[in-house]
């Protein structure tokens, strides 16, 4: 599988995505741009059993039985689907290395250095040798070499909610490291992080996934943020202000201090906002303008084709990128510049994603406003095209200069409103 979900050796770069320096040259120049990497982290499975892949030991994945997801036991001790063995994360168990794994490192001549690096990683913890601190090992060593700045984790509910416990402890420990051993390369002070996908959560649930007959807070001393699957239905069944004003209400006070991860299309999710790409300008408006973190998935700020002919299952969300259009298709490249403006708005203004949402007006079009500490910004969408008045009494003085991000033009602020024209509906009032 060219996805990286298939794992046999968690201490290696699969080829199809380069080498080691192409991943060292990728966090380097991404830094340099200001710009956070993320890695998949996968712990809960291995890849599938083929005549070149035998299956781990017994001792440290199950290959039965397969989930049925309807309660807690059946939707953690089993395989995640058939043909995946399940890694026994519940286990404290010592075990040895898989001798698939021996024979591979032999082979490639670094067996005793990966061995005494695995010595020195249980004698300072003083974990077990179970199955799952091994691959803790394996993955934190990408923070301590490459200086990735969090994770994404997969498949979050199959595992032991205490598992992703011991992981943070381990993430945060190498970060801290990674610091220490490259004070040149230190961004800010912000914390390692970690955002989990936990299928089907959804931000109404606030801090505790229900699996029926158990509830799990995966949040506390655990993930900063989880993948919210919520948005998608709610820009389809509410009107724009009500997304709003529900999101800034749970993320101000439920779930205070945490995150959420908003998509509307996803490399796995077969029910996108907007599969046939006919919303694709309200796909940007509401995914880079409701509270919370967004992930913007390749392709939607280009309309990418999701419905291609002659696929199976996932694949035909994982098309190849429609360069030729951003290039040549006066469509894609108008599409492009507002998911263009949008996104460096966002970027420029944390009060945007985190700050306090506040309606201004519905009466003609939306008006709203958000603020994050002194960061303070005014937002219009669904407005007239052409001239248009906003009140923003609430955030600016009269007298102070505004621009519009959008359209690139300054106003002044008189009797509480600015006035201007432009050719759009849409107004993003930075001071």
């Amino acid at each position: 599988g060219f996805h990286g979900y298939w794992a046999k050796d968690w201490t290696k770069i699969d080829p199809n995505f380069g080498t080691k320096e192409d991943l060292k040259e990728l966090v380097a120049i991404a830094h340099k741009k200001g710009i956070r990497i993320l890695l998949d982290a996968v712990i809960n499975h291995t890849g599938p059993v083929t005549e070149k892949d035998p299956v781990w030991p017994s001792d440290w994945v199950r290959t039965e039985p397969q989930c049925s997801y309807d309660n807690y036991k059946n939707t953690i001790s089993c395989t995640l689907v058939k043909n995946l063995p399940d890694i026994k994360t519940e286990s404290d168990e010592a075990v040895v290395l898989p001798p698939q794994l021996v024979a591979k490192w032999k082979s490639e001549g670094r067996y005793e250095q990966e061995v005494k690096e695995l010595d020195d990683f249980f004698s300072r913890t003083g974990y077990p040798r179970a199955p799952r601190f091994y691959i803790m090992k394996w993955l934190t060593d990408y923070i301590t070499e490459f200086g990735i700045d969090g994770y994404r984790v997969d498949t979050v509910k199959h595992t032991e909610e205490s598992v992703w416990q011991e992981f943070k402890t381990e993430c945060d420990f190498a970060f801290e490291q990674y610091k220490k051993n490259n004070a040149d390369k230190v961004l800010d002070d912000n914390n390692f992080y970690l955002v989990g996908e936990v299928y089907n959560y959804a931000i109404s649930h606030g801090k505790s996934f229900d699996f029926g007959d158990k509830k799990v807070n995966y949040f506390d001393k655990a993930f900063n943020s989880l993948i919210n699957f919520e948005l998608k239905w709610n820009v389809k069944q509410m009107a724009e202000k009500d997304v709003f004003h529900k999101y800034d209400s749970i993320l101000q006070n439920g779930l205070k201090d945490y995150g959420i991860l908003n998509y509307l299309t996803s490399h796995d999710d077969g029910q996108p906002f907007d599969k046939e790409r006919k919303l694709t300008y309200k796909t940007a408006t509401m995914l880079l303008l409701t509270p919370g973190t967004s992930q913007v998935y390749y392709g939607d700020e280009s309309a990418r084709d999701l419905t291609i002919e002659g696929t199976v299952g996932d694949a035909t969300l994982r098309s190849f990128m429609n360069w030729d259009a951003i290039s040549n298709n006066n469509e894609t490249k108008k599409l492009l510049e507002h998911w263009q403006k949008l996104g460096q708005f966002r970027n420029n203004h944390m009060a945007v994603g985190a700050g306090k949402h506040q309606l201004i007006s519905d009466e003609n079009g939306l008006v709203f406003s958000r603020v994050r500490k002194d960061d303070k910004v005014v937002i219009g969408i669904l407005l007239s095209k052409g001239s248009k008045t906003i009140d923003v009494s609430s955030i600016f003085n009269n007298d102070d200069e505004l621009k519009d991000f959008y359209s690139n033009q300054t106003v002044k602020v008189k009797n509480g409103k600015v006035s201007l024209n432009s050719e759009f509906d849409i107004v993003l009032l930075e001071k």
